[in-house]
């Protein structure tokens, strides 16, 4: 069966990251049912067995295939096409050559390259430094970039749409203290303190608060809000270049 790799920083990342792509293949592809997703492809890690690979796991991946025997592809240099590569991009091309090698005996077609940015741009750039690498190579691999701008949270947010009073209340009062809609201006929320007067800006706390901390709540924010809302509302986030991109890489495939 035909295989999409996830990279991303943690389970909560995966979840949102490959549901909204489920939900961008279903309305592009008109023959294409939500009970037929699991027979087109399915979503796993670079160890056969998962279903995603973290950030941060990388290098313990690739000591434990390496310690089973296999002889993996080396990397080396620190340049793309003659430029010093940028935050993420080293350990990028080494998840693409691992990749390419995978290739050799699984059905392996996209990889999703899921990062935060955390006020880092240049993460960005890395992550396309490492794809211009591999783009023309074969067997052709997709690869679709997802940047958080500032992080996965400020995706929930775009999607966040008060169900009953309560939830609008909070959300009326959040407004008040930042002078604008966390919904519609996530990216503003750039700061990581949990300590007052800073804490109401990080988009952690702000997405707690709506929800009550519960993940079902959360959830619907990508799940149930249409993604005309999420396109709108995700341009300085990154979320609407994700759903470009998994417009643009992935149906071509399916």
């Amino acid at each position: 069966m035909i295989e999409f790799i996830a990279i991303v920083e943690s389970g909560a990342d995966f979840r949102t990251a490959t549901k909204l792509a489920e939900r961008v293949l279903l309305e592009k592809i008109d023959w294409l049912e939500e009970d037929n997703l699991q027979y087109s492809f399915k979503w796993c890690g670079l160890q056969e067995g998962t279903e995603y690979s973290c950030w941060k796991d990388i290098g313990k991946i690739l000591e434990s295939l390496e310690s089973s025997g296999l002889k993996l592809p080396r990397y080396r240099g620190h340049y793309s096409k003659g430029v010093p590569l940028k935050a993420d991009g080293a350990a990028s091309i080494k998840v693409l050559n691992l990749i390419r090698f995978l290739q050799r005996t699984r059905q392996i077609k996209a990889v999703f390259l899921i990062r935060d940015l955390d006020n880092q741009q240049e993460r960005r750039e890395g992550l396309e430094q490492a794809r211009s690498q591999h783009i023309q190579l074969q067997p052709k691999l997709e690869i679709i970039i997802g940047t958080a701008n500032p992080k996965r949270e400020a995706w929930v947010l775009n999607g966040f749409i008060p169900s009953n009073q309560r939830e609008e209340q909070i959300l009326e009062e959040i407004k008040k203290k930042l002078s604008f809609d966390p919904c519609i201006e996530a990216h503003r929320l750039r700061s990581i303190s949990q300590e007052e007067p800073d804490r109401i800006r990080n988009p952690k706390v702000v997405v707690e608060q709506l929800t009550g901390n519960d993940m079902e709540r959360e959830r619907l924010c990508w799940e149930a809000t249409s993604l005309a809302i999420l396109r709108e509302r995700g341009v300085n986030t990154g979320l609407l270049e994700y759903i470009g991109e998994v417009e643009q890489y992935l149906t071509l495939i399916i």
